[in-house]
């Protein structure tokens, strides 16, 4: 108990890292950076860093963990070896295994499971580096993860703790307020407010106890609008890429266009081309049509003439008649 602090809030209300009772420590979120996995989710709080993957819905082996009506919600909390100063056993713990237990319980009111009946939706969340709040920062995560794979939800899940150090509560426990504090209050609810997660450590009285549960319910407003923006700027990235491809299809169909332009102008000169020979050919046939009927009048002309040679008449004058008598 050497490394201790004499005092965990000074004078001017601020506390060792000089945040304010009801501030939380700073925190960073990205979603989709597993390639392999449904949804992920990389989180730094405060000093801790935590990565969640999310696979499913799939079907789930064997056969006889399947419910009829539901799916099934899988949740895993581990801690790497190297997360700590001191080296940990790696593998499950009884302390993992019961922050496994307590967060899935706080998805399965939010997670709606009975859009599929016979699957599984397995949740893994592994401490890299671990500095107090880690279960609260693991849940954090998972709800980010679950967004990201599209997992259908009533809403997303924020998680906070409040501890109680030189008498006072305090938001966000670091690290040594969590070893030398009076009592950890982890929680974790719903954005309409409905909590999904409640455990204490130490002894608090009941005023207090509720003092605590509105702290941290302000700790998860702050969380949740965090992860809203982390989302919002997810959709804004594949909006912009959106647009950008749109422009290109843009630049693409303008190009066919023109293209198309191009070859309908060529078709209409060779329209034109075709319909001058046609006109050629045409103004031949009329021209031999005009030459036959030439030749046919001139032929009109030569009957006719031949019509007009005076034919002699005969005259009964200059025939002899016979003569009866003589005859």
């Amino acid at each position: 108990m050497s490394d201790k602090p004499e005092k965990f809030i000074d004078e001017k209300g601020l506390r060792l890292d000089g945040r304010r009772v009801n501030e939380i420590r700073p925190m960073k979120m990205e979603i989709g950076v597993l390639s392999r996995a449904d949804g992920s989710c990389y989180l730094e709080w405060g000093k801790n860093k935590v990565l969640a993957a999310v696979y499913g819905p799939r079907e789930l082996h064997p056969r006889r963990l399947q419910k009829a009506d539901s799916a099934l919600i899988r949740y895993r909390y581990n801690m790497a070896a190297f997360s700590v100063e001191d080296r940990i056993r790696p593998g499950p713990s009884r302390r993992s295994i019961e922050i496994s237990k307590v967060s899935r319980e706080a998805f399965e009111p939010v997670v709606l499971t009975h859009l599929y009946p016979g699957a599984v939706i397995d949740v893994f969340a592994e401490v890299l580096q671990a500095d107090a709040g880690t279960r609260t920062a693991a849940i954090n995560a998972a709800s980010m993860a679950l967004a990201d794979a599209g997992i259908p939800m009533k809403g997303l899940v924020s998680a906070c703790a409040v501890g109680k150090v030189d008498g006072q509560l305090v938001l966000d426990l670091n690290k040594p307020e969590d070893n030398y504090g009076d009592a950890d209050i982890p929680m974790a609810m719903t954005s309409e407010g409905e909590i999904t997660l409640l455990q204490m450590d130490g002894d608090v009285t009941q005023e207090e106890f509720k003092q605590a549960v509105e702290l941290c319910k302000e700790g998860c407003r702050q969380i949740l609008e965090i992860q809203k923006e982390t989302l919002k700027n997810k959709f804004t990235k594949l909006e912009e890429v959106e647009v950008s491809d749109e422009e290109e299809d843009v630049d693409v169909s303008a190009l066919v266009e023109s293209t198309l332009d191009s070859l309908e102008e060529d078709e209409t000169s060779e329209d034109v081309e075709d319909i001058e020979e046609e006109m050629e050919v045409e103004d031949l046939e009329d021209v031999e049509a005009e030459d036959e009927v030439e030749s046919v009048e001139d032929q009109e002309d030569s009957f006719r003439d031949v019509d007009e040679v005076e034919i002699p008449e005969n005259n009964d004058e200059d025939v002899p008649e016979d003569d009866e008598e003589t005859a």
